[in-house]
């Protein structure tokens, strides 16, 4: 294509653009009611009040320049022709060209897209789960029916694309939520709290039924049904092709067909070195909590008044802009950033007494002033020895003594924490009591470790903290039981698990020596969900 078949799109960079965006929609707003020609003065009529040109003419000009663009189509007026004078007279009606419908529908499509606020489609993933099972009960009759599988994996693939494209943007404007930093704080706090909990409730979702998809999926491609059903949707939408044109149709649609299925199973469905999309959607999101956590913490230590560079460099720019004039913006710059006149080489003492006796002028140009001796030292090693008494050696010993005694005092914090939460076996989660906050601190580190392990269908997890210190057993328990956690911040709540945290730091002969705690009995694990732990404040 040659740049002059997108002269349609032309109006976007001319001077009064948004009055040719206007005309351009009021004709697209007629063809929705069917209305095919427009007069200039319909246009005039249709367009805004407070963006209306005052003169009816610059419609006119508008709808001309339209023309020559490839926009609209003039055509003569003759309805309203009453004499001789009038068919000699200037009148047209205008409609749009399939150049400029095209070019609409296009700036249509990209308002849309730039102004899509993604979601994460909870209700997708329900409606994924009820297609996937229509298809097992449709591949499981001896004859198919073409149009129910037809539409069942046209509906399906649907809701997964939007799910997909949804998901991608919502994480981007995620991301760009986190990278704000001129927001007002109250909103931002009331924002994070409805958004954390959106993340967990569609985290929460994700877990058990993206697992519950997973295993679809993974019956559906066993029995080796999706080959003979994605071949039926392909004969259906090839159809109407031509006779000739049959056999190739039918290919490309099955081609399709399959690349959608292809895009569906490695979303949900992990593979031998990859992760599946859902597993790093997941981690994203719970990625994303803590990260709007720092958020918050950074802006309650700017509200508390603590000083960041931004915040100093943003008061300076007051400064310089509330200055009254260029001698006191040049005072404030030198005395923001220490830059001086170039009079600081060191010398020796007799050029030192020398200038001292008779001084220089500080309005002396350098060329006509009197050169300054430099010692030979400087000049040939870089560096100069002054004579005198060399400098004293600092005693830090205080300061290393108050660092010794917080490294400590957080070290035996530390032990106590994890003496605090060894269970010596296993327990039940609501019989580990209340914890203080560096106990409660050490098991949420703990208990996330263990959850980014679990996997759909997992009864037991094992996991070992970041510095190799502790090791916790997580399982599920399916007795509809439920645990509290009491902390100096609130009730840590949530169904109850079995726990068997242990110290990796104590020695095994020590370890087998420790009391054995009281015997707890063990009721049946539960197979469908994974540990959700929530937070009542």
């Amino acid at each position: 294509m040659t740049s002059s078949d997108y002269s349609p799109f032309a109006h976007l960079t001319a001077p009064n653009a948004p009055l040719y965006r206007q005309v351009m929609r009021t004709f697209l707003a007629a063809k929705e009611r069917f209305a095919v020609h427009l007069r200039p003065e319909d246009v005039y009529a249709a367009l805004d009040a407070g963006s209306r040109p005052v003169d009816p003419a610059a419609v006119t000009q508008v709808l001309d320049k339209l023309v020559e663009w490839g926009n609209l189509r003039a055509d003569p007026d003759h309805a309203r022709v009453t004499a001789v004078e009038d068919f000699y007279r200037r009148r047209f009606i205008y409609q749009l060209t399939r150049a400029g419908e095209a070019a609409e529908a296009a700036l249509g499509t990209y308002d849309e897209v730039l102004g899509r606020r993604g979601e994460l489609q909870a209700v997708a993933l329900h409606d994924i789960v009820t297609q996937l099972r229509a298809l097992l009960v449709i591949a499981a009759e001896e004859e198919p029916d073409l149009a129910k599988t037809y539409v069942a994996l046209s509906v399906l693939t649907a809701r997964f694309t939007d799910l997909a494209d949804n998901a991608r943007a919502f994480m981007g404007s995620l991301q760009r939520t986190i990278d704000l930093h001129d927001i007002e704080v109250e909103a931002f706090l009331a924002y994070k709290d409805r958004l954390i909990q959106y993340l967990e409730r569609f985290i929460q979702d994700l877990i058990t039924l993206g697992g519950r998809i997973a295993l679809l999926i993974g019956e559906l491609e066993e029995q080796e049904r999706v080959g003979p059903l994605l071949r039926l949707a392909a004969a259906r939408e090839a159809a109407d092709a031509a006779p000739e044109d049959a056999e190739r149709a039918a290919a490309v649609a099955y081609g399709r067909w399959a690349a959608r299925w292809s895009g569906l199973a490695e979303w949900f469905v992990s593979g031998e070195g990859r992760e599946s999309q859902a597993r790093l959607l997941r981690g994203r999101a719970l990625g994303s909590i803590p990260q709007l956590l720092a958020v918050v913490r950074q802006l309650n230590e700017r509200r508390a008044g603590r000083s960041d560079r931004s915040a100093d460099f943003r008061t300076l720019a007051r400064w310089f802009a509330q200055a009254p004039d260029d001698v006191a913006r040049h005072r404030l710059w030198r005395v923001a950033f220490g830059l001086h006149s170039s009079r600081h080489l060191t010398v020796d003492a007799d050029t030192l007494a020398e200038r001292t006796a008779a001084p220089e002028p500080a309005s002396t140009p350098w060329g006509e002033a009197r050169p300054l001796r430099i010692s030979p030292q400087l000049r040939r090693t870089g560096s100069y020895e002054r004579r005198g008494r060399p400098r004293r050696v600092a005693d830090r010993g205080e300061a290393k003594r108050r660092l010794a005694e917080i490294a400590a005092r957080q070290t035996e914090e530390t032990r106590r924490a994890r003496d605090r939460l060894v269970t010596g076996g296993p327990v039940r989660l609501s019989r580990l009591g209340g914890l203080d906050a560096p106990a409660f601190q050490l098991f949420l580190r703990l208990l996330g470790d263990a959850l980014a392990t679990w996997r759909p269908g997992t009864i037991t997890t094992v996991a070992t903290s970041g510095d190799g210190s502790m090791e916790i057993r997580l399982t599920a328990l399916d007795d509809g039981s439920t645990a509290e956690v009491r902390t100096p911040d609130g009730v840590f709540s949530g169904p109850d698990h079995l726990i068997d945290i242990v110290d990796l730091t104590v020695g095994q002969g020590e370890r087998a020596a420790a009391p054995p705690s009281a015997p707890v009995p063990l009721p049946a694990p539960r197979r469908d969900t994974a540990p959700r732990l929530t937070e009542d404040r």
